[in-house]
Parts: structure tokens; sequence; C-alpha cells
């Protein structure tokens, strides 16, 4: 497995790629890889010959007292796992080699309207930070297929719409959540969780499929059925910062001629913010 660290590097590594028509695959990550980004992994192994995967944590999509210093670094395991995987090539580049003019005066991507919502509007800048990041490991890599995982659904739309707009040839694949057993969508942020939110936590899942037998099974009063949830949501222990019921195909908000439907949540429990979904056709 190559291991590159500049931008140089890994267009050398392109190039080879594709003078010997080789399909390239784009898994881009923060790094503390679980099940979750193994899968997507897995998904590029499948499809493509060649599977890229770059590990940064990026300083422009957390905003002010978030945890970015905090947040998990796990790069022997992780890389051992990639390797295990048959992973090509891993990218671990520094914030000097993706920023090198600073933060402050690094041209940005921004996706208007979508960015501005749900997340981005609990989390100002985020979305562009997501954005920024990752159109510019398109431009580094030049992925044909580059694959999200579906626990960040609205981050995964903000990139397709992105992608569309600036004309970018790259296939976006969405890969459905990886899930414990139990129900809890796995993410790096469960780590923060201590043994008491841990056994709180798989209720979040359980309270979205109720929610969603409700609509599959007639209900539409997406008002009525978004506060009683929400309600049940604190009593389970959890702090929600938003429960939504939204078009699944562009984030605008249900009505009872919606087919393809998406329900968000994000909640608070401690100090960790945890997101799921689940979208699904009547």
């Amino acid at each position: 497995m190559l291991s590159l660290t500049t931008v140089q590097a890994l267009r050398e590594a392109r190039y080879n790629w594709r003078k010997a028509d080789q399909k390239v695959g784009f898994v881009p990550t923060m790094g503390n890889l679980h099940e979750g980004h193994l899968q997507l992994v897995r998904a590029a192994k499948r499809q493509c010959d060649v599977v890229v995967v770059s590990i940064f944590v990026n300083p422009m999509q957390f905003g002010q007292n978030e945890d970015l210093d905090a947040y998990p670094r796990t790069l022997s395991e992780d890389k051992e796992k990639l390797q295990a995987l048959g992973v090509e090539a891993v990218f671990l580049p520094s914030v000097s080699e993706m920023y090198p003019r600073g933060l402050a005066k690094q041209t940005f991507v921004e996706v208007p309207g979508l960015s501005n919502i749900l997340c981005g509007a609990s989390r100002p800048g985020h979305f562009r930070g997501v954005a920024t990041i990752v159109c510019k490991l398109f431009n580094m890599v030049s992925p044909d297929m580059a694959f999200f995982g579906e626990k960040d659904f609205q981050q995964l739309q903000v990139i397709r719409l992105m992608t569309q707009d600036l004309s970018l040839p790259i296939d976006i694949v969405g890969v459905p959540i990886e899930r414990q057993e139990n129900g809890l969508a796995l993410s790096s942020r469960n780590g923060y969780l201590n043994e008491q939110q841990r056994a709180i936590a798989p209720s979040l899942y359980q309270l979205l499929t109720e929610l969603k037998d409700h609509i599959v099974n007639g209900n539409r009063e997406y008002s009525q059925l978004i506060d009683t949830y929400t309600t049940k949501i604190e009593q389970a222990g959890f702090v929600p910062d938003y429960l939504v019921v939204r078009d699944a195909d562009n984030l605008s908000e249900a009505d009872t001629n919606t087919a393809h439907l998406v329900i968000l949540v994000a909640a608070y429990l401690g100090d960790t913010r945890l997101i799921d979904n689940l979208h699904f056709t009547c």
C-alpha cells in the first residue's frame, strides 16, 4: 500500500493508474476508522481497480468550541485496517499541504441553501469546510467514483449538489449506514460516550423506527408526529437539536404527496452530538 503525503506524489501515482486505464475509487475520511468506513472501502474495492483512502482531520469544518483537538487520531491502526482490505494508496496530507496559504486566505467552496439548514444551522460554516476540502481532494485524486456514508445524509446531498454544480466527472456513491446490533449508527463520536450513555444511545434509532412506522402506515401529520417524538427523545435522555421529516431528494419540506422521505435527527447525549436518519419510500 502506497503511503502518500504530498499532492505531487499523489498525482504521480494517479498518472500511472490513468495510463494503465484503471478505474480509481476514492474514500475521504478523517481517520479513526470503524466498520462504517471499512464498508465504504469494500464498496469501492468491488467497483474499482484502485482504491485511494485519504485521512485528514479537516480544521475548516470544525467550529469554535468543537472537538478538533480532541478528535481521535489512530493512524497506525487505520493503516493496518486499510492494508488488510487491499487498499492501493492512503493519502496523509498535513494541514500545510492542504492549506498552504492558511485557512484565513483559503479560497472556499460553498453550496448555498442546502448548507445552511439542519446541521448547517447548528454548525455555521461546517458545510463550507466540507465542500471545500472534498472539492480540493477531488482535484488532487481525480477519482472516477467517490464513496460516502449515508449516515451523514445532509453531507452526502451537499457533495452530490457540489459535484453536479461544478460539473465534476465523478460518480458519487452513497453507502448504507452500518449499525451495531442494537441499532446505534457507527460513528467516531460514539467513543465519547460513557457506559450509561452507551446504554441510552440505541433508543434514538428505535424512536426513528417507530416514527417511520407511523408514516408508512398512513399518518402524514408531520408536525404532530415531530412534536410527539421530540418529546420522546427528550424523555429518553437526549437534548434534541432537530427532528424533521424531509424530501429525501433535496431536503425540502415534505408534504402529503412526497413519496421519497427521510427522517433526520441530531441530538446531544451529554456533550456528544449524535446524528442519524432513515430514508424510505411511501
